[in-house]
Parts: structure tokens; C-alpha cells; sequence
């Protein structure tokens, strides 16, 4: 499931990162948080943390833009993830 969501997240990060001004924007953003929830109810915090580790630097490799902004989206999932 983890390799699914990670290609996944790749998709909608490197989309919005592309196309910022894009009316589909929200949905992507509602997924983006819909996979959080899944991820840290799998394994928490770090689950999440390790998989935006990832993504960010395959996105950073692939398309040389940076997705940290986007971390925010999981604000409110926990307590500890603060971005």
C-alpha cells in the first residue's frame, strides 16, 4: 500500500506544483490530506514523516521543485505535525 500512496502523492504534489494557479487544486489537496490520515493511522508520525522524505526528494530529482510548502496540508492530523 505505502509504494501505491507514494506514487500517489508524487502525482498530485508534482500536478500542483506545476499548475499552482489550477482549479483542481482543492481535490488535490483533499486527497493529499485523505492519504495523511491513512498514513498516520498505519504508523503515526513517523510513517508520515518518512514518506514525505521520500516523495520530496523524488519530486525535487524529477521535476527540481521543492514540495515542502505542501507539508502544511497535513497540519491537524496530529499534534506533532506542526509545518
Amino acid at each position: 500500500m505505502d509504494a501505491y500512496l507514494e506514487e500517489e502523492l508524487i502525482d498530485l504534489l508534482t500536478f500542483c506544483l506545476q499548475n499552482p494557479t489550477s482549479s483542481y487544486i482543492d481535490s488535490k489537496k483533499q486527497r493529499v490530506q485523505e492519504i495523511g490520515h491513512e498514513l498516520f493511522s498505519d504508523g503515526g508520525v513517523d510513517t508520515m514523516e518518512n514518506m514525505y522524505f521520500v516523495i520530496e526528494h523524488r519530486i525535487k530529482e524529477e521535476i527540481q521543485k521543492d514540495p515542502r510548502s505542501y507539508r502544511s496540508w497535513w497540519n491537524g492530523i496530529s499534534d506533532e505535525w506542526k509545518y
